[in-house]
Protein backbone atom coordinates (compact mmCIF):
# COMPACT_ATOMS: atom_id res chain seq x y z
CA UNK A 1 0.00 0.00 0.00
CA UNK A 2 1.62 3.57 -1.37
CA UNK A 3 2.13 5.78 1.58
CA UNK A 4 1.03 8.74 -1.09
CA UNK A 5 -1.43 9.20 -3.71
CA UNK A 6 -2.03 11.83 -6.09
CA UNK A 7 -6.34 11.31 -5.79
CA UNK A 8 -6.73 9.04 -2.88
CA UNK A 9 -6.35 10.32 0.79
CA UNK A 10 -5.74 7.47 3.27
CA UNK A 11 -5.83 7.82 7.20
CA UNK A 12 -5.36 4.95 10.10
CA UNK A 13 -7.63 5.60 12.77
CA UNK A 14 -6.19 3.15 14.38
CA UNK A 15 -7.20 -0.28 13.14
CA UNK A 16 -9.95 1.76 10.70
CA UNK A 17 -8.28 2.78 7.33
CA UNK A 18 -10.56 5.77 5.85
CA UNK A 19 -10.09 5.94 2.16
CA UNK A 20 -10.91 9.10 0.64
CA UNK A 21 -11.49 9.52 -3.23
CA UNK A 22 -10.40 13.16 -4.06
CA UNK A 23 -10.75 14.08 -8.01
CA UNK A 24 -14.00 16.78 -6.69
CA UNK A 25 -13.52 18.68 -10.01
CA UNK A 26 -14.59 15.68 -12.03
CA UNK A 27 -17.03 14.23 -9.34
CA UNK A 28 -13.78 11.68 -8.31
CA UNK A 29 -14.66 9.85 -11.76
CA UNK A 30 -12.11 7.26 -12.52
CA UNK A 31 -9.00 7.38 -14.43
CA UNK A 32 -6.32 5.34 -14.97
CA UNK A 33 -4.24 6.70 -12.37
CA UNK A 34 -7.42 7.01 -9.68
CA UNK A 35 -8.07 3.22 -10.42
CA UNK A 36 -4.39 1.99 -10.03
CA UNK A 37 -3.81 3.97 -6.78
CA UNK A 38 -7.51 2.31 -5.73
CA UNK A 39 -5.97 -1.45 -6.52
CA UNK A 40 -2.91 -0.81 -4.64
CA UNK A 41 -4.37 0.63 -1.70
CA UNK A 42 -6.44 -2.52 -1.67
CA UNK A 43 -4.09 -5.06 -2.88
CA UNK A 44 -1.66 -3.59 0.36
CA UNK A 45 -3.89 -4.78 2.85
CA UNK A 46 -3.37 -7.68 2.54
CA UNK A 47 -0.02 -7.39 4.33
CA UNK A 48 -1.79 -5.57 6.87
CA UNK A 49 -3.33 -7.34 9.48
CA UNK A 50 -3.20 -4.73 12.01
CA UNK A 51 -6.15 -3.36 9.86
CA UNK A 52 -9.13 -4.60 11.24
CA UNK A 53 -11.88 -2.79 8.46
CA UNK A 54 -12.24 0.13 6.52
CA UNK A 55 -14.20 3.11 4.92
CA UNK A 56 -13.96 4.32 1.35
CA UNK A 57 -15.68 7.44 0.93
CA UNK A 58 -15.40 10.33 -1.50
CA UNK A 59 -15.11 14.49 -1.81
CA UNK A 60 -17.79 17.22 -2.73
CA UNK A 61 -20.71 16.29 -4.59
CA UNK A 62 -19.24 12.55 -5.86
CA UNK A 63 -18.90 9.13 -4.22
CA UNK A 64 -17.79 8.13 -7.70
CA UNK A 65 -19.53 9.70 -10.96
CA UNK A 66 -18.41 6.72 -12.86
CA UNK A 67 -15.62 6.70 -15.90
CA UNK A 68 -14.60 9.94 -16.74
CA UNK A 69 -16.53 9.51 -20.17
CA UNK A 70 -14.29 12.72 -21.87
CA UNK A 71 -11.63 10.04 -22.13
CA UNK A 72 -13.62 7.55 -24.06
CA UNK A 73 -13.42 9.63 -26.96
CA UNK A 74 -10.06 9.30 -27.80
CA UNK A 75 -9.93 5.28 -27.35
CA UNK A 76 -9.78 2.92 -29.50
CA UNK A 77 -11.41 -0.66 -29.36
CA UNK A 78 -7.96 -1.99 -27.51
CA UNK A 79 -7.67 1.09 -25.29
CA UNK A 80 -11.29 0.48 -24.24
CA UNK A 81 -10.83 -2.90 -23.15
CA UNK A 82 -7.83 -2.22 -21.57
CA UNK A 83 -9.29 0.20 -19.68
CA UNK A 84 -12.24 -2.01 -18.33
CA UNK A 85 -9.67 -4.43 -17.42
CA UNK A 86 -7.92 -1.89 -14.80
CA UNK A 87 -11.48 -1.13 -13.42
CA UNK A 88 -12.28 -5.10 -13.13
CA UNK A 89 -8.65 -5.24 -11.22
CA UNK A 90 -9.85 -2.34 -9.12
CA UNK A 91 -13.08 -3.99 -7.85
CA UNK A 92 -11.45 -7.54 -7.15
CA UNK A 93 -8.65 -5.95 -5.06
CA UNK A 94 -11.60 -4.59 -2.97
CA UNK A 95 -13.54 -7.55 -2.91
CA UNK A 96 -11.16 -10.19 -2.47
CA UNK A 97 -9.02 -7.81 0.17
CA UNK A 98 -9.34 -9.48 3.54
CA UNK A 99 -11.10 -6.55 5.42
CA UNK A 100 -14.69 -5.79 5.33
CA UNK A 101 -14.93 -2.67 3.50
CA UNK A 102 -17.75 -0.07 4.38
CA UNK A 103 -18.49 2.23 1.54
CA UNK A 104 -19.40 5.80 2.99
CA UNK A 105 -21.51 7.13 0.00
CA UNK A 106 -21.63 10.72 0.26
CA UNK A 107 -22.93 11.56 -3.22
CA UNK A 108 -23.65 10.05 -6.72
CA UNK A 109 -22.62 6.51 -7.56
CA UNK A 110 -23.11 6.17 -10.53
CA UNK A 111 -21.65 3.68 -13.48
CA UNK A 112 -18.64 2.77 -12.37
CA UNK A 113 -19.21 4.23 -9.06
CA UNK A 114 -21.85 2.28 -8.66
CA UNK A 115 -20.21 -0.67 -9.00
CA UNK A 116 -17.63 0.40 -6.70
CA UNK A 117 -20.26 0.05 -3.76
CA UNK A 118 -21.37 -3.01 -5.49
CA UNK A 119 -18.01 -3.99 -4.92
CA UNK A 120 -18.05 -3.48 -0.74
CA UNK A 121 -19.30 -5.44 1.92
CA UNK A 122 -21.63 -2.86 3.68
CA UNK A 123 -22.90 0.48 2.62
CA UNK A 124 -23.77 3.21 4.59
CA UNK A 125 -25.27 6.03 2.67
CA UNK A 126 -26.18 10.32 2.89
CA UNK A 127 -29.59 11.32 2.10
CA UNK A 128 -27.93 13.03 -0.57
CA UNK A 129 -26.63 9.76 -2.17
CA UNK A 130 -27.99 8.83 -5.83
CA UNK A 131 -27.09 5.55 -7.27
CA UNK A 132 -27.28 4.27 -11.04
CA UNK A 133 -26.43 2.42 -13.63
CA UNK A 134 -27.06 4.80 -16.85
CA UNK A 135 -24.43 3.19 -19.42
CA UNK A 136 -27.77 2.77 -21.51
CA UNK A 137 -27.76 6.49 -22.21
CA UNK A 138 -24.32 6.12 -23.70
CA UNK A 139 -25.21 3.27 -25.94
CA UNK A 140 -23.29 0.90 -23.62
CA UNK A 141 -23.82 -1.61 -20.92
CA UNK A 142 -21.96 -1.70 -17.77
CA UNK A 143 -18.15 -3.71 -18.09
CA UNK A 144 -17.45 -4.13 -14.22
CA UNK A 145 -19.95 -6.41 -13.19
CA UNK A 146 -22.34 -4.22 -11.74
CA UNK A 147 -25.14 -5.31 -13.85
CA UNK A 148 -25.01 -8.98 -12.30
CA UNK A 149 -24.28 -8.00 -8.69
CA UNK A 150 -27.26 -5.69 -8.76
CA UNK A 151 -29.31 -8.56 -10.16
CA UNK A 152 -28.11 -10.98 -6.89
CA UNK A 153 -29.54 -8.26 -4.61
CA UNK A 154 -32.39 -6.28 -6.07
CA UNK A 155 -33.52 -9.69 -8.56
CA UNK A 156 -34.10 -9.71 -11.72
CA UNK A 157 -37.61 -7.47 -12.62
CA UNK A 158 -35.76 -4.72 -10.56
CA UNK A 159 -32.37 -4.86 -12.03
CA UNK A 160 -34.01 -5.00 -15.79
CA UNK A 161 -35.74 -1.59 -15.26
CA UNK A 162 -32.84 0.16 -13.29
CA UNK A 163 -30.25 -0.80 -15.74
CA UNK A 164 -32.75 -0.30 -19.12
CA UNK A 165 -33.83 3.17 -17.64
CA UNK A 166 -30.83 4.10 -16.67
CA UNK A 167 -32.44 6.05 -13.84
CA UNK A 168 -30.94 7.36 -10.54
CA UNK A 169 -32.07 5.61 -7.27
CA UNK A 170 -32.42 7.50 -4.07
CA UNK A 171 -30.83 6.37 -0.99
CA UNK A 172 -33.84 4.99 0.78
CA UNK A 173 -35.02 3.31 -2.19
CA UNK A 174 -31.12 1.78 -2.21
CA UNK A 175 -32.07 0.74 1.03
CA UNK A 176 -35.26 -0.65 0.19
CA UNK A 177 -34.25 -2.77 -2.75
CA UNK A 178 -31.42 -4.22 -0.27
CA UNK A 179 -28.21 -2.62 -1.47
CA UNK A 180 -27.92 0.08 1.36
CA UNK A 181 -27.76 -0.41 4.90
CA UNK A 182 -28.06 2.40 6.63
CA UNK A 183 -29.11 6.21 5.58
CA UNK A 184 -27.84 9.38 7.14
CA UNK A 185 -28.62 12.84 7.04
CA UNK A 186 -24.97 13.71 5.37
CA UNK A 187 -23.27 15.62 8.29
CA UNK A 188 -23.53 12.67 10.15
CA UNK A 189 -22.78 10.13 6.92
CA UNK A 190 -18.55 9.93 8.32
CA UNK A 191 -19.54 9.43 11.79
CA UNK A 192 -22.27 6.62 11.13
CA UNK A 193 -19.32 4.62 8.70
CA UNK A 194 -16.64 4.92 11.05
CA UNK A 195 -19.09 3.56 13.87
CA UNK A 196 -20.15 0.57 11.80
CA UNK A 197 -16.54 -0.08 10.94
CA UNK A 198 -15.14 0.32 14.50
CA UNK A 199 -18.10 -2.19 15.85
CA UNK A 200 -16.77 -4.74 13.35
CA UNK A 201 -13.14 -4.39 14.27
CA UNK A 202 -13.60 -4.89 17.69
CA UNK A 203 -14.92 -8.15 16.74
CA UNK A 204 -12.40 -11.37 16.34
CA UNK A 205 -10.84 -10.39 13.39
CA UNK A 206 -10.32 -14.33 11.92
CA UNK A 207 -14.35 -14.79 12.30
CA UNK A 208 -14.88 -11.62 10.44
CA UNK A 209 -12.51 -12.34 7.35
CA UNK A 210 -14.29 -15.55 7.11
CA UNK A 211 -18.13 -14.26 7.00
CA UNK A 212 -16.87 -11.94 4.34
CA UNK A 213 -15.06 -14.73 2.60
CA UNK A 214 -17.48 -17.29 3.24
CA UNK A 215 -20.56 -14.79 1.91
CA UNK A 216 -18.76 -13.63 -1.11
CA UNK A 217 -17.93 -17.10 -2.23
CA UNK A 218 -21.12 -19.21 -1.21
CA UNK A 219 -23.53 -16.84 -3.43
CA UNK A 220 -22.78 -18.59 -6.74
CA UNK A 221 -22.33 -22.42 -4.92
CA UNK A 222 -25.31 -24.49 -4.15
CA UNK A 223 -27.27 -24.32 -0.73
CA UNK A 224 -25.16 -27.61 0.11
CA UNK A 225 -21.68 -26.32 -0.81
CA UNK A 226 -22.02 -23.18 0.58
CA UNK A 227 -23.06 -24.36 3.81
CA UNK A 228 -20.17 -27.12 3.54
CA UNK A 229 -17.65 -23.97 2.79
CA UNK A 230 -19.20 -22.71 6.45
CA UNK A 231 -18.34 -26.06 8.71
CA UNK A 232 -15.18 -26.15 6.71
CA UNK A 233 -14.13 -22.31 8.06
CA UNK A 234 -16.14 -23.04 11.64
CA UNK A 235 -13.65 -26.03 12.40
CA UNK A 236 -10.82 -24.12 11.49
CA UNK A 237 -11.75 -21.47 13.59
CA UNK A 238 -12.81 -23.40 16.57
CA UNK A 239 -8.91 -24.66 16.48
CA UNK A 240 -7.54 -21.23 16.80
CA UNK A 241 -6.09 -19.03 19.51
CA UNK A 242 -9.05 -16.77 18.60
CA UNK A 243 -11.73 -19.35 18.99
CA UNK A 244 -10.51 -20.40 22.24
CA UNK A 245 -10.02 -17.12 23.87
CA UNK A 246 -14.02 -16.61 22.92
CA UNK A 247 -15.20 -19.64 24.36
CA UNK A 248 -12.78 -19.33 27.74
CA UNK A 249 -13.98 -15.43 27.98
CA UNK A 250 -17.76 -16.38 27.91
CA UNK A 251 -17.45 -19.04 29.92
CA UNK A 252 -15.07 -16.84 32.86
CA UNK A 253 -17.84 -13.71 31.97
CA UNK A 254 -15.02 -12.02 30.96
CA UNK A 255 -14.63 -9.51 27.39
CA UNK A 256 -12.33 -11.54 24.80
CA UNK A 257 -8.79 -10.24 23.55
CA UNK A 258 -8.85 -11.34 20.00
CA UNK A 259 -4.84 -11.30 18.31
CA UNK A 260 -6.36 -12.53 15.00
CA UNK A 261 -4.40 -15.88 15.27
Amino acid sequence: MGTSYRYLHVEERGDVLLATIRREEKLNAMNDELMAELTDCFEGLRERPDIRTVVLTGTGKGFMAGADIEGYGGFDVGQFFAFQQKGREMYRAIESCPQPVVAAVNGYALGGGFELVLSCDLVVASERAKFGLPEVKLGLVPGGGGVQKLARIVGPFSARELTMTGRFVAAQEGKALGFVNEVTEPDRLLDAALTLARTIADQAPLAVQGLKRLIHDGRDASLETAQAYDRAYLANLFHSEDGREGIAAFMEKRPAKFIGR
